[in-house]
């Protein structure tokens, strides 16, 4: 029987975010969960199919915060693979296209009930094992993000689906939104659970197959989203989960004739060899395949001197440091006025020693460890910089230690230079570098802000003067996608600040609103006529005379 109705999704809630305080119901479950993934060794496969696929390579699965213990392996795909997943996808495409949108929305609404309840202990556990992160940190990605961006997707897309053409007398017009024509090629990257499902799962709703690399260092998490999808009613083939050679894979996804889309979050110079990877086999492709981006950040603080000195030092600390600074949208370069530096700078460091680093199995920490070695020796070189020069100084931290895990304290670095070097480039770790300008010179500092970096992805303005918060909005308009006004340049909400930001950060089709869902869809126009003519000739033509 064909489906007759017509039904409305309600604007949905965002998740609440749990407390874990001491004794908790949810502190209590989540430590039982860690416990138990700390004493066993899990073998994460590929899935491909809705089924794991095992191959003869792995690698050791590690914990950024204690190196020496294993998590377990996972599973390396050859070529054989990628060519499977791309097959399943295919095959699974028309099924999984022609499947009712409640149908396909049902899936994702489940799997954010599973995710927000059944299943709430583990994904924060994979997250904070995996991916070295607070039991904060984790619950408002893998669980609250997570679960909004499915739930507001489906809410989102159902309003597009309701967007539809005016007719004229005896015509009736409509608006079709197919998923692309392909699969999707979606790569995620390590420092949000969140943001590796969506990539993936978002044009999953819109109708399109996708296949899947996650960072591996996001694989213990990756792993549990796909279980809890396959449960939720994910049907083979749909979504396949690979990981390996990121240049093979690439290569062989990007070379298919039905590539469609990538759907990407990483670094910059990533995404170009990816774009240019693109442009080279565009003649190659069935459609112009959709480009979607979110890369890099060199996200500012601009401080006038009516701010208020305790505000913002909370949201300098919180947003440099939280997530040991591993976020597209943490705070890396502030400017001070000089009339408050020194009362700023005291208060940083005051604060500063108050913070608590190490494993996540201690709730009293703030900061954990950075991802991998890579990582922790690319922080490093930055902060040697800053100590051997002259422009630079150290006014907290500096201290790297990687013999247990990749710890690297929180580290404040004061500047002559307002083009320093770690005040252009993009670090990705905990490292704030602060530059005080003259209090007469707010206007030339808004150039500074706007000019020194190439990226365009979240800053922030702190100021109690009306006329200077309109004044730096408009200055810095193009200067970031997310702004924000006395408040850290980080933690976007779903459905409240979709996410997103141009000039090198990317596409700024942002993430958690109908833009993105857009750009995963391609539109027929069907044009009905009731009453067709059948005179090829129109009035005007019968006139005798001009």
């Amino acid at each position: 029987m064909s489906n007759t109705s017509l039904f409305h999704y309600a604007l949905p809630k965002n998740e609440p975010i749990l407390s874990y305080a001491h004794n908790s119901v949810e502190r209590k479950e989540l430590n039982k969960v860690l416990t138990t993934f700390l004493s066993q060794k899990v073998d994460i496969p590929l899935i491909i199919n809705n089924k794991p696929v095992k191959t003869n390579k792995t690698l050791p699965l590690l914990q950024p915060h204690d190196i020496k213990h294993e998590l377990g392996k996972y599973h390396l795909a050859g070529e054989t693979d990628i060519t499977n997943a791309i097959t399943s996808c295919l095959q699974a495409k028309t099924k999984w296209e022609a499947m009712s949108f409640e149908n396909r929305a049902n899936v994702f609404l489940k799997a954010a009930d599973l995710i927000a309840g059944k299943y709430r202990a583990q994904m924060n556990a994979a997250t904070m094992l995996g991916q070295s992160k607070n039991v904060y940190q984790s619950e408002i990605d893998a669980i609250c993000e997570l679960a909004d961006f499915f739930r507001f997707n489906v809410y989102f897309l159902s309003q597009i689906y309701q967007q539809q053409p005016i007719s004229s007398d005896g015509i009736l017009n409509r608006m079709e939104y197919r998923p692309l024509e392909g699969f999707v090629y979606a790569v995620t990257p390590f420092n949000f659970t969140a943001i590796g499902a969506n990539l993936v799962c978002a044009p999953a709703l819109c109708g399109n197959v996708v296949i899947w690399k996650p960072s591996p260092s996001q694989m213990l998490s990756a792993y549990w989203t796909m279980q809890i999808l396959i449960e939720a009613g994910l049907p083979e083939g749909v979504i396949n989960l690979i990981v390996g050679n990121d240049i093979i894979i690439s290569k062989i996804c990007l070379q298919q004739k039905e590539f469609s889309g990538l759907h990407f979050t990483g670094s910059t110079l990533v995404f170009n060899q990816l774009w240019k990877q693109i442009a080279d086999n565009v003649l190659f492709y069935k459609n112009y395949p959709r480009i979607v981006g979110e890369t890099g950040g060199k996200d500012f603080v601009l401080v006038h001197a009516s701010a208020q000195v305790k505000q913002v030092a909370t949201a300098l600390i919180r947003g440099a440091f939280e997530y040991q600074g591993q976020k597209c949208s943490a705070v890396s370069r502030a400017y001070i006025p000089a009339s408050m530096a020194n009362a700023l700078k005291t208060l940083l460091v005051q604060e500063c020693k108050k913070i608590k680093m190490g494993h996540i199995n201690n709730f009293g920490n703030f900061v954990n460890a950075v991802i991998n070695e890579k990582a922790f020796m690319r922080i490093e070189k930055y902060i040697t910089i800053a100590k051997k020069n002259s422009e630079a100084k150290i006014i907290f931290g500096g201290n790297c230690n990687q013999s247990k895990g990749y710890f690297i304290q929180p580290t404040i670095i004061e500047t002559t230079n307002p083009k320093f070097i770690t005040m252009q480039e993009e670090i990705f770790g905990p490292v704030l570098t602060l530059y005080v300008y003259d209090d007469k010179a707010f206007d030339d500092t808004l150039k500074l802000v706007n000019e020194t970096s190439q990226y365009a992805l979240t800053g922030a303005v702190f100021a109690t003067d009306r006329s200077i918060i309109d004044k730096a909005s408009e200055a810095l308009a193009h200067a970031a996608g997310n702004f924000y006004i006395n408040d850290k340049p980080s933690g976007a909400v779903v459905g409240q600040q979709p996410f997103g930001g141009a000039r090198k950060s990317g596409t700024n089709d942002k993430a958690g609103s109908m833009l993105n869902l857009y750009r995963w869809l391609s539109a027929r126009t069907i044009k009905e006529t009731f009453q067709p003519p059948t005179d090829f000739a129109y009035p005007y033509m019968n006139s005798k005379k001009r």
